[in-house]
């Protein structure tokens, strides 16, 4: 099943949505458009009375407005002169734009949107407040009347100011809001209009769903050609223009588009556009208008690209870009007598998603999708996945239960670090690969190439593993907070290859891990050692890149360095001087090389570190109580 169809089938799934308003975490309004309808950023707020006389305007700060648009008006660009039926840029919707020096090209737009704006008002799907307006609007008054009301500006010669300029303060003072509200001249502001009556209380214009089905029932009149459409594959009247701002209201990237009929885009297989795919207008409207929803509700942005998981179903579903904390922090936060093994973290995160496939039914599907774009033009599915919701979700689970490790750098509600285990977000994979200065260009396509291997159970990059390896084993390149963060990261990406337990395994005798027990060792004895304000590193953290790449010979440089440190700790320093003894002695003569260590080598520096760390915190805590 296509992506265009699911997204039709979610819009039908969700009609008593459209034209509701819903609310942002950042408090911005958005809605699930009706067919035949956009959005865009208004600047001037026109207000008229039912009998089609001026009442007042306000400037808008980029308020964004839903608007009724025609197949035209929705792709126009450059000099094409498409008006939008009802709402639209001052050069469109005042009759004396031209009077007061607006420039016009080939033909004056205000004839076609007045042209446009009669028929719809005359037709049998007329509304009152659009004849209000239309009636108003006629009168070409509308430049006239905005400067009276001090929202637009003349220059001596009466003709409207383009951009402001310190010499007109003389003539109107103080930079007036308007310039403010606007990139361009004012010829550049978009006007929408509204309705005032004295003694009833009338709906907003841009609110009113008896507005949007006037011109949804007026405009399917006038869409008279029909062809068979590939998504329903039903006879419905068709579309060779689609929508674009399908990201955000300044967004001009278009997902269809075929207006290539030069070039090569579909010339050579077929002859006509449509007969590379024909798409109803009914289905073109509905599954872009579900998609902007979606990505406003839900979809996670970042340099342009959207991310974007939903279910057909339940709309809000877990995503695979989130850690096991964001998705559920009471399993993520294990206690600390139960982190000896992974197997306990395992059945609580069996638990958590277990609520998820609570209520799945058979026919429970979800959808992922990847979108973004090369030029301003064309945007492009880069990840598409429709799969039954409980395999996801057994995908998901596996993930969080595999890339799995310890981590200390998320907060809670109140704003303290927490220790959690789980999978890290891709996000934070990202930032541990390329540093936290890391562009969003190389963060979203890391973030893309990591779904597959959460979605689809793929291996995880070489390269990118190499790189988290690379950065954690580099720890003064980094502040100490970032070090920690990747080492932790670093940890879970090699444990979902290892498959170990955070917990210290003092039998295995791997080489590598036993290479990465020495260097906590060295680094907890130094520690122990220098003052408690002393912050500078340890020897073993400034070796740690060499001692990674030539483990024997850097271990013999920090057993020599590490030695007036153990005197100093003297009897104190006896335990941790027999356990690297100990594990020295583990150690074959043949594995005592230099050759380069692997990932393995961090998963047992990480372990033997947090072992002595629990160790002294046990012992702090029987000294307080007196035992």
């Amino acid at each position: 099943m296509s992506w265009l169809q699911q997204l039709y089938e979610t819009y039908e799934a969700n009609l008593d949505r459209v034209g509701e308003i819903e609310k942002t975490k950042g408090n911005k309004s958005y809605t699930l458009l009706p067919i035949s309808h956009t959005t865009q950023n208004a600047h001037i707020e026109v207000t008229v009375t039912e009998d089609g006389e001026f009442h007042s305007a306000t400037v808008l700060d980029k308020v964004n407005t839903l608007i009724p648009t025609t197949e035209s008006s929705a792709s126009r660009s450059g000099s094409k002169v498409a008006p939008y039926p009802l709402h639209d840029k001052l050069s469109y919707v005042a009759g004396d734009f031209v009077k007061y020096g607006g420039k016009i090209k080939k033909e004056e737009p205000f004839a076609s949107y007045i042209e446009q704006l009669e028929d719809w008002v005359t037709s049998p799907y007329g509304h009152p407040k659009v004849k209000s307006i239309f009636t108003y609007l006629q009168k070409k008054l509308l430049i006239k009347d905005l400067v009276g009301a001090n929202i637009l500006f003349l220059d001596e010669q009466d003709q409207l100011i383009g951009k402001w300029n310190k010499k007109y303060e003389g003539l109107h003072g103080e930079k007036p809001t308007i310039f403010s509200a606007i990139t361009g001249g004012q010829e550049s502001a978009f006007v929408r209009f509204n309705v005032y009556s004295p003694s009833k209380h009338l709906t907003n214009v841009w609110d009113d769903k008896e507005i949007y089905e006037s011109f949804i029932h007026y405009y399917n009149n006038l869409v008279v050609e029909k062809d068979i459409c590939f998504v329903t594959g039903t006879w419905q009247a068709s579309t060779e223009r689609h929508a674009n701002k399908i990201r955000h209201a300044a967004d001009k990237a278009k997902l269809i588009s075929a207006n290539d009929t030069s070039g090569f885009t579909f010339r050579g297989r077929f002859n006509k556009s449509y007969e590379a795919a024909s798409i109803s207008y009914d289905v073109s409207q509905k599954a872009h208008n579900a998609l902007k929803w979606l990505i406003l509700r839900q979809g996670y942005m970042i340099d342009e690209r959207v991310f974007l998981v939903w279910g057909n179903d339940q709309l809000q579903t877990v995503t695979p870009i989130d850690d096991t904390f964001s998705i559920h922090p009471t399993a993520a936060v294990v206690e600390e007598s139960k982190t000896n093994t992974l197997d306990h973290f395992a059945n609580e995160v069996a638990k958590a998603f277990a609520g998820y496939k609570h209520d799945v039914s058979i026919t429970s599907n979800v959808t992922i999708l990847i979108v973004d774009s090369a030029t301003t033009g064309r945007l492009g599915v880069l990840y598409y996945r429709n799969m039954n919701k409980e395999l996801y979700l057994q995908r998901l689970e596996h993930w969080h239960a595999t890339c799995v490790w310890e981590h200390r750098y998320r907060k809670n509600e109140d704003g303290k670090f927490v220790k959690f285990f789980g999978a890290p977000a891709t996000k934070d994979i990202a930032f541990a690969a390329y540093g936290s200065r890391a562009s969003d260009k190389f963060v979203k396509d890391l973030m893309s190439r990591m779904l597959p291997c959460i979605v689809d159970n793929r291996k995880i990059p070489t390269d990118i593993v190499n790189s988290t390896f690379y950065r954690a084993s580099n720890p003064v390149a980094m502040e100490k907070w970032e070090w920690e963060k990747t080492l932790s990261i670093a940890c879970a990406l090699m444990n979902k290859r290892e498959g170990m337990d955070v917990a210290l395994d003092r039998e295995l005798d791997d080489r590598d891990y036993l290479f990465g027990r020495l260097l906590a060792l060295a680094d907890v004895l130094e520690r122990r050692a220098l003052d408690q304000d002393e912050t500078r590193a340890t020897n073993a953290i400034r070796y740690m890149n060499a001692f990674s790449k030539h483990p024997a010979r850097t271990w013999k440089t920090l057993q020599e360095s590490i030695q007036p440190y153990q005197a100093r700790l003297g009897k104190r320093g006896n335990y941790l001087a027999s356990l690297i003894d100990e594990v020295g002695s583990k150690l074959t003569i043949e594995g005592f090389n230099d050759k380069p260590l692997s990932g393995k080598y961090l998963l047992g520096f990480y372990s033997q570190r947090r072992d002595l760390y629990q160790k002294k915190t046990v012992e702090n805590n029987s000294e307080e109580n007196g035992k």
